[in-house]
C-alpha cells in the first residue's frame, strides 16, 4: 500500500507540471494570437506583452516550455528571470515605453541563449530546432533595439508570434510525452518524437529564423540613409567675412537638375544671424538662357524641410530644383522669363547650426540672397519681387514680407506666397506630437534649438527614451533615401519629444515667437491641402481666421484631396494658379483676399 501510495504521489505530482504546462501553453497561445490579430492601444500591447512573458517564465519554471528537459537550476533561473521581467513590465507603469521595451528585449534575449544552450547539450532532441529557435529570439531582441516605436509594433508582433510559437512548441512537447511529463527519451533509444514531427518542430523554428534574420537586414539596409557626401571647398568662405549682409563672395556653375532652357548657378554670400553676425551661406540660382540685358523679375524662393546638417542643402542636390512648387518655378523662368533664388539657409552647406523654424534667419537668408543673386555677372535682377515658400519654406516666406521694410528696403516686395505653410508653430507641434511626421519635425527642433536657443536646455527636458531617436533623426536629411530612415527613425521614438509641461512653457513661447503674424507689405497667399497630415487644415484655418481678424488681407485657398507634397504637385491645380497669381502681383492687378 505504502509503495502504491508512493507511486500515486509520483503520478501527481508528474501531473502539476503537465497542468501548469498546457495551462502555460494555451495562454501563451492565446496572448500571442490577440497581439498579432487585435487593434490594441500602446498601453494595451505592453500589458498582454508583460503578461506573456510571465506566462513563458512559469512555464519554464516547471519544465513545460517544450524543451523536452526536466527543471534545472540555470533553467529555473531563466524562468525566474522572465516572470520577473514580466512583472516589471507589469507593474512599472510610470517607466517610459522605450525603458519598458529594454526589459522585454532583456528577456527575449536571456530566453533565445537559454534555448541556444539548452539544445547544444548532449542528448538534447530536437537540436536543430533549438538553435533556429534561440537564434530567432537574440535577433528578434536586437530588432527592437533597433527600431524604438516602431519596435513597440514589432514587440507587437515579434512577441506574439514568439508566444505562439512557444506556446505550440510547449503543447506539442507535452502530447510528445504522452502527458505524463517525462521527457523525451535521447536519440537512438527507440523512442521519442517520430522523424517527421522532428522535422515539422525543424521547419517552424528555421522560419522563424529567416523571417527574424530578413527583418535584420531589411531594418539595416533602410535606417543606413544615403550616405550623401559632406560640402566641398566651395561652402567654406574665405576669412575674414565683409562686414555687410547680402555680399555674393563665390558663385559657379550649375549642370545637372537645370530646367532645359536655363542657366543655373551655386552661389556662396554673406547674410546675418537675427543677433547681427555676419555668416556665410549658400544657394541656388536660375535664370533663362535666353535672357536679354533687361532687368529679370525676380522670385525669392524659401525652401522646405531638407534637414539640418550641412550635407541636406538643396544646392546640393543632383536636382536642386525640385522643391516645393518646382513646375511653377519651370514655367516662371522658361516660359516667363523670371529668374529664381533660393537660399540654403545657415547650417545647410555652410557651417551650422541651421536655425531650423527660426523665422528671423529663415527670412534674412532669404532676402541676402536674393542681394547677392544681382551681383552675378551677366545676370540683371530687379530689385522688385514676389517671395514664393512651401511648408518650412512657407514660413520662411511669410517671415520674408514680414520684415523685408525693415532689413532689405531696397527690394520691394510684390507679394508672398506660403503654400501649407508653418504658421502657427505652438499649434503644429501641439496637434502632431504623437505623429511620426510630427516626431520628426520635433527631433529637428529639439537638435537645432538646443544650439540656437541654449537657455531652453532642450537635451535635459526631452521625454525618457526619445534622445536615441532624436539624435539619429538629426543626422538625417529630410530628401531622397534619407527621408524614409528620418521617418522610420521617427516611427522609433516611443512617446512625444517633449513632455506637455515643456511645450507649454518656454519652448511654447518661443513657437509662438516664431509663428509670422504680420503685416505684410504686399498681397498674401496661403494655399492649404485638405488632405493634409501634416501642416492641419484646422491649424491652417484658425490662424487665418487670426490674421483676417487682425486686419490682414489673405487670400486663402484650399484644396480637397491633396496632401503635404500633393499641393506642389505638378498635376495640383495650385500649379497654375500661382503662375496667374505671381504675374498678376507684377502686372499690378487689384488682389482678391478672401478677408
Amino acid at each position: 500500500m505504502r509503495t502504491l501510495g508512493a507511486g500515486a504521489g509520483a503520478e501527481d505530482r508528474g501531473r502539476v507540471p503537465t497542468v501548469v504546462g498546457a495551462s502555460a501553453a494555451l495562454a501563451a497561445v492565446a496572448l500571442g494570437a490577440a497581439l498579432i490579430l487585435l487593434p490594441l492601444a500602446l498601453p494595451v500591447i505592453v500589458t498582454l506583452a508583460g503578461v506573456g512573458l510571465v506566462v513563458v517564465g512559469l512555464a519554464t519554471v516547471v519544465g513545460a516550455d517544450g524543451t523536452g528537459r526536466h527543471p534545472t537550476s540555470a533553467r529555473i533561473a531563466v524562468g525566474v528571470a522572465l516572470t520577473a521581467a514580466g512583472i516589471v513590465v507589469l507593474v512599472w507603469r510610470t517607466a517610459s515605453i522605450r525603458t519598458l521595451l529594454w526589459v522585454m528585449v532583456a528577456a527575449l534575449v536571456v530566453h533565445g541563449i537559454h534555448t541556444l544552450v539548452a539544445a547544444l547539450r548532449p542528448g538534447t532532441d530536437g537540436r536543430v530546432a533549438g538553435v533556429f529557435s534561440g537564434a530567432a529570439a537574440i535577433v528578434l531582441g536586437l530588432l527592437c533595439v533597433a527600431w524604438p516605436v516602431l519596435a513597440i509594433e514589432l514587440v507587437r508582433y515579434a512577441v506574439g508570434a514568439w508566444l505562439v510559437f512557444v506556446g505550440i512548441r510547449g503543447l506539442v512537447g507535452l502530447v510528445w510525452r504522452g502527458g505524463h511529463g517525462s521527457p523525451p527519451t535521447a536519440p537512438g533509444s527507440g523512442s521519442g518524437p517520430a522523424p517527421g514531427r522532428r522535422r515539422g518542430r525543424t521547419v517552424v523554428a528555421g522560419v522563424a529564423f529567416v523571417v527574424a534574420a530578413g527583418l535584420a537586414v531589411g531594418s539595416a539596409f533602410l535606417l543606413h540613409g544615403d550616405g550623401r557626401p559632406a560640402p566641398n571647398a566651395f561652402y567654406t568662405p574665405v576669412e575674414p567675412l565683409p562686414g555687410e549682409p547680402g555680399v555674393l563672395l563665390r558663385a559657379e556653375t550649375l549642370g545637372a537638375g537645370v530646367p532645359d532652357g536655363a542657366d543655373g548657378w551655386r552661389i556662396l554670400y554673406t547674410t546675418t544671424d537675427p543677433d547681427g553676425t555676419v555668416v556665410a551661406a549658400s544657394g541656388t540660382v536660375v535664370a533663362p538662357s535666353g535672357r536679354g540685358t533687361d532687368a529679370l523679375p525676380m522670385l525669392s524662393i524659401a525652401h522646405g524641410t531638407t534637414g539640418i546638417v550641412p550635407r541636406c542643402a538643396p544646392s546640393l542636390s543632383p536636382t536642386p530644383f525640385v522643391d516645393g512648387a518646382a513646375a511653377a518655378l519651370e514655367q516662371m523662368v522658361t516660359v516667363h522669363g523670371w529668374a529664381g533664388v533660393t537660399s540654403d539657409y545657415v547650417g545647410l552647406g555652410t557651417s551650422g547650426p541651421h536655425q531650423y523654424l527660426v523665422g528671423q534667419a529663415e527670412a534674412r537668408n532669404v532676402l541676402d540672397a536674393s542681394r547677392a543673386a544681382a551681383q552675378i555677372d551677366g545676370l540683371e535682377l530687379s530689385a522688385d519681387t514676389v517671395v514664393w515658400g512651401h511648408s518650412q519654406g512657407g514660413h520662411g516666406a511669410l517671415w520674408s514680407g514680414q520684415i523685408a521694410g525693415d532689413y532689405a528696403p531696397e527690394l520691394t516686395i510684390r507679394g508672398v506666397v506660403g503654400m501649407a505653410p508653418a504658421t502657427d508653430l505652438f499649434a503644429l507641434a501641439e496637434a502632431t506630437k504623437d505623429e511620426v511626421a510630427g516626431k520628426t519635425v520635433s527631433a529637428y527642433i529639439a537638435s537645432s534649438w538646443n544650439e540656437v536657443y541654449p537657455q531652453l536646455d532642450l537635451a535635459g527636458h526631452l521625454n525618457p527614451g526619445t534622445a536615441h531617436g532624436v539624435g539619429e533623426i538629426a543626422d538625417l536629411c529630410f530628401n531622397e533615401q534619407d527621408v524614409i530612415a528620418a521617418l522610420l527613425r521617427g516611427s522609433q521614438i516611443p512617446e512625444q519629444v517633449f513632455p506637455d509641461a515643456v511645450l507649454d512653457g518656454d519652448l511654447g513661447a518661443t513657437l509662438r515667437e516664431n509663428s509670422p503674424t504680420g503685416p505684410w507689405p504686399a498681397p498674401v497667399l496661403v494655399a492649404q491641402g485638405l488632405a493634409d497630415p501634416l501642416v492641419k487644415p484646422s491649424m491652417q484655418q484658425s490662424w487665418v481666421d487670426g490674421r483676417c481678424a487682425a486686419g490682414e488681407p489673405i487670400d486663402y485657398r484650399t484644396y480637397p484631396g491633396l496632401d503635404h507634397m500633393g499641393l506642389v504637385a505638378a498635376d495640383s491645380p495650385l500649379t497654375p494658379q500661382l503662375v496667374e497669381w505671381t504675374l498678376a502681383r507684377w502686372s499690378g492687378q487689384a488682389p482678391t483676399p478672401t478677408c
